[in-house]
């Protein structure tokens, strides 16, 4: 697995997308949260806290991500190396998570310079200092999760298709669908609201944000990363057979 995990890591970063998925993701930050007036830009809110970058990364990501996994095996598919890469003396797990760690690695790579967000917000309050660390820190562990099963509905979705545009689209497809889609479809079920909202990653991803990393919003990330990472691995078995 490391073998494959290095190899994913010098492709990203010895071709531009490495660099440009990073710059991307800070651009676009960077802009609608200090630049662009509306409602993400933190100096117009009049609030020294973190919550409108923490209301957009999801949707940028839920873009970049894809982006970034739609290579991982229709390229292979593609160069017809996937049947080599499938007779290496490795695992179909150990190649997955391969794949998957690389891209997780890249996308947390680009998560750590918002970092100096926090740094600045904190000095901008009034008092200095009255930054809520908690929650920031709890809405930080939520994007990880969120980024964790972001990229195994992607890595899944290479397996489906040799075109990575069709990948790319699939995955922005089942992403949205995972983080907003439920919470959409809880409108329309009444009664049911509560119950279909939590099968959504939207509600999770909020619940920690206000600080409190509940063992149930946990474990709904992992088994969404975990089941994403299986169908890629029964995906993969079924081309190998």
């Amino acid at each position: 697995m490391k073998s494959i995990l290095l190899r994913e890591i010098k492709s990203f970063f010895g071709s531009p997308i490495g660099y440009l998925v990073i710059a991307i993701f800070l651009l676009l930050n960077g802009l609608f949260l200090w630049v662009f007036e509306g409602d993400f830009n933190i100096l117009d809110s009049g609030f020294a806290d973190l919550s409108p970058f923490f209301t957009l990364a999801p949707w940028i990501l839920i873009f970049l991500i894809p982006a970034v996994t739609m290579r991982s095996f229709s390229d292979e598919k593609k160069q017809g190396t996937l049947e080599l890469l499938l007779t290496k003396p490795v695992t179909i797990w150990q190649i997955v998570n391969g794949k998957f760690f690389g891209a997780l690695l890249l996308i947390i790579i680009a998560i750590i310079p918002t970092l100096i967000y926090v740094w600045v917000i904190n000095g901008l309050g009034l008092p200095e200092g009255n930054l809520d660390l908690g929650s920031t820190l709890g809405s930080y562990f939520g994007l990880l999760f969120l980024i964790s099963a972001y990229s195994a509905i992607g890595i899944f979705t290479s397996t489906l298709s040799d075109n990575q545009i069709v990948a790319f689209i699939l995955s922005v497809f089942l992403c949205f669908f995972f983080y907003f889609g439920f919470e959409g479809l809880a409108g329309y079920l009444i009664g049911f609201e509560q119950t279909v909202s939590t099968f959504g990653m939207d509600s999770h991803f909020k619940s920690m944000s206000r600080g409190v990393l509940d063992t149930r919003d946990i474990i709904y990330f992992l088994s969404v990363t975990v089941l994403f990472l299986s169908f890629t691995v029964f995906k993969l078995k079924s081309l190998k057979s």
